[in-house]
């Protein structure tokens, strides 16, 4: 391997090693990948304490659990990397679509028809804002 590659990788896992403790994964959550979407496009790029009150007062399903999931990535980069956790903001989330539940419904005459329960999987990212 050339020098300049080796030390491309080192640069890169340095990054990851940083990154590793700004990230939150929520996966298999039960509500579909578009309502979670809605929510999630609401507090992409705000820093976090302006993100928490809006999904404390969002009236939807998917709000509750982004904000459990963004209140732990807080508690991880504060615990372990003793960052000012009023300087941080939502650099990136995804949705993702993950398994779906098959199940059937009963119908009219004998049949049945399948109904599609939907998984999410989001991802969080958060950085640290510059004065």
């Amino acid at each position: 391997m050339s020098r300049s590659k080796r030390r491309r990788k080192e640069r890169e896992a340095e990054l990851r090693e940083s990154l590793k403790h700004r990230k939150a994964r929520l996966r298999y959550l039960r509500i579909a990948p578009r309502k979670v979407k809605a929510v999630a496009d609401i507090i992409r790029g705000r820093r976090v304490e302006e993100a928490l009150a809006i999904l404390d007062f969002t009236r939807r399903s998917a709000a509750e659990p982004l904000a459990r999931m963004l209140r732990g990535a807080l508690a991880n980069a504060a615990e372990v990397e003793n960052i000012d956790v009023d300087s941080l903001k939502i650099k990136e989330i995804h949705v993702d679509q993950g398994p779906t539940i098959k199940r059937f419904r009963p119908r009219a005459m004998g049949r049945a028809t399948m109904v599609q329960k939907k998984t999410s999987h989001v991802s969080l990212l958060l950085e640290e804002e510059e004065p």
